[in-house]
């Protein structure tokens, strides 16, 4: 993720001009630590939320664009029961944010520091994955988000509705197998593991949300680029809550 300003623009783009504020995602190019990034028009760039800093606009377009990109292919609706297991990292707490703007009943997994902050985001319900088995507890779920995939769909397919879906934010053999295996015999419980649409429409639509004040960005820690190595320590660690950002 970066958020830089744009230094120079081709005559032939027309979505920015020089010296715009923008915000984006690189995708698999990596990069974001360098002094200058050059990224299609086309690619996953958009003008910065004017009322975010940029530390906090650079925590938006990862978990943005894959919790975006995978609650759409669920098709989540209005009124849905959700859960979603690592509900207070980047990716999970921009899902359990998005969840509830559209409307679903949400339901967040998470360890016990950090259970106050998932309900801060908009969780109707929280458990500690300490004290508590969500896939043991008789609760069942149209949809349930496993953003690290620490569970599997043999665990949690007795949590899933009829016509739930376990969605999977990385792909691992053992889900790719079972959404081959669901497929083949027409279970109407499905798998989804998928890669996001890297869309400047994406982030356009974050955007929004964020100037709206109907999501909002998430910073725990801010390191400078010479403290790199400790930022990576710390998310290592698995006990951020929400993004880390390095500035440069």
């Amino acid at each position: 993720m970066f958020y830089p300003m744009s230094r120079d623009t081709r005559q032939d783009v027309k979505r920015f001009k020089k010296g715009d504020q923008v915000f984006g995602y690189p995708g698999l190019s990596f990069g974001a630590y360098a002094e200058y990034a050059c990224l299609p028009e086309t690619g996953a760039v958009a003008l910065k939320p004017v009322n975010l800093s940029y530390e906090e606009a650079v925590t938006l377009p990862y978990g943005a664009i894959m919790t975006t990109s995978l609650l759409e292919k669920a098709n989540i609706q209005c009124g849905q029961k959700v859960l979603i297991n690592g509900a207070s990292g980047g990716i999970g707490s921009m899902a359990v944010q998005l969840a509830k703007y559209y409307g679903a009943e949400v339901t967040g997994v998470c360890g016990t520091p950090r259970l106050e902050f998932v309900k801060s985001l908009g969780a109707d319900k929280v458990i500690d994955y300490t004290r508590e088995d969500f896939t043991q507890n008789g609760e069942t779920y149209d949809l349930i988000f496993d953003i690290l995939g620490k569970s599997s769909f043999s665990k949690v397919k007795r949590s899933l509705k009829p016509n739930g879906i376990y969605l999977l934010a990385s792909f691992k053999m053992k889900a790719l197998l079972d959404m081959l295996w669901t497929s083949l015999t027409g279970s109407k419980q499905k798998i989804i593991c998928a890669f996001a649409n890297e869309t400047p429409e994406s982030l356009t639509f974050i955007k929004n949300l964020v100037e709206e004040r109907k999501v909002k960005a998430i910073v725990d820690k801010s390191f400078p680029l010479e403290q790199a190595a400790e930022a990576h320590w710390y998310v290592e660690q698995g006990r951020k809550q929400g993004n880390v950002v390095i500035a440069i």
